[in-house]
């Protein structure tokens, strides 16, 4: 029996909090964190108003700023965010105990056997957002199909405040026609390396065998191999806590360079920053992760006394980490960044969050 999925995600989650909370904020184009003086810290989230000049999260503030000398900086309230997203769970408990929580603004839902014994997943998924609408004043998109691979990339879709419903039967058409870039978890590291075989599309990785795949990528190609043909086995875990959360990065040539290894460091610290923060996580370990072009790896950690999420901490932490395994070895192929040891604040209801693939960005 198919399962039916529901992907619900939040639009401008934590930048559409702010302004329903001001309304001064309302149709401006609005950040949450980084600095209104452009002299440090990056974008955590952007409304749409501020994306319609290319902001976007991660970003440094000097460059929101000279892409929009108007915009506005708001100061992050995450223990709001938090208080939100568990309401949403609320709602989202009225028809199904199988959630998982990817963060504080998404999450997949199974509702092959609804509460309310309502049968249908696009009625469901309806149904919520009118609730977050009308109970919280905020829009949700949402995806629907039989796996969470699919609900997750038609979630995305019709954004903002829409709902996408792929069906068993439109399923391959749909990812044969789909650029290998929109695949979640394929980056931009991954999304080239695929358009340097010739791989523009669903259907063109479709054309290689599961070997192939795994030559090519690594073990992340078994699940190339069957997400291009609709196949997604996970279930919808509800209890599964993530125990780490990071980034990494492959690089197209190998790098020996101490400097340019900083510049990366501090890129990957930005995104494993931003991630910890859409969690509402801090963690005490950070560790990095060094590949070479032997292909051998290498891992460096340092506990700190607080837990942490700022991205300069664990830069110059992850630098002082690697400065430790200078002179490389040899050329540097893949450096990573990842936090554990999580604050022990206690978790939002039903809040468990999922250890996802990790892939390259």
């Amino acid at each position: 029996m198919n399962r039916k999925i529901i992907h619900i995600d939040m639009d401008a989650f934590f930048a559409s909090v702010e302004q329903r909370d001001n309304p001064g904020l309302r149709g401006a184009p609005v950040v949450v964190g980084g600095s209104p003086e452009g002299r440090g810290g990056v974008v955590a989230a952007a409304s749409y108003e501020a994306r319609k000049y290319g902001i976007h999260s991660a970003m440094p503030s000097k460059r929101a700023l000279q892409l929009c000398a108007e915009v506005k900086f708001i100061k992050p309230r995450f223990e709001v965010y938090k208080e939100v997203s568990h309401q949403i769970r609320n709602i989202f408990q009225r028809y199904t105990d199988l959630i998982e929580p990817l963060s504080l603004d998404e999450a997949y839902l199974d509702v092959t056997n609804d509460k309310q014994n309502i049968g249908s997943a696009i009625t469901i998924a309806e149904n919520i957002r009118a609730a977050i609408t009308e109970e919280l004043q905020l829009t949700a998109s949402a995806g629907v199909s039989i796996n969470k691979f699919v609900a997750k990339i038609a979630s995305g879709m019709k954004k903002p405040d829409g709902l996408t419903f792929i069906g068993p039967s439109k399923i391959e058409d749909f990812m044969d026609k789909l650029a290998v870039e929109k695949f979640y978890g394929v980056g931009k590291v991954t999304a080239e390396k695929m358009k340097n075989l010739g791989l523009f599309t669903g259907a063109d990785v479709k054309k290689l065998s599961e070997q192939d795949l795994v030559m090519h990528f690594g073990k992340v190609g078994y699940f190339f191999y069957k997400i291009v043909r609709g196949i997604d086995d996970r279930p919808v875990e509800a209890f599964r806590e993530t125990q780490s959360v990071g980034a990494e990065d492959t690089f197209n040539e190998d790098l020996f360079d101490e400097e340019e290894l900083g510049k990366e460091i501090n890129r990957i610290a930005v995104t494993v920053a931003d991630r910890l923060k859409r969690h509402g996580l801090k963690g005490r370990t950070i560790t990095l992760k060094i590949k070479y072009s032997n292909f051998k790896i290498i891992t460096r950690s340092r506990t700190m006394n607080e837990p942490v999420d700022d991205a300069m901490i664990i830069a110059s932490t992850a630098r002082e980490l690697m400065v430790a395994t200078l002179p490389p070895q040899r050329g540097i192929r893949l450096l990573g960044i990842s936090l554990s040891k999580f604050n022990n604040s206690p978790p939002v209801p039903g809040d468990q969050k999922d250890s996802q693939l990790k892939f390259d960005f």
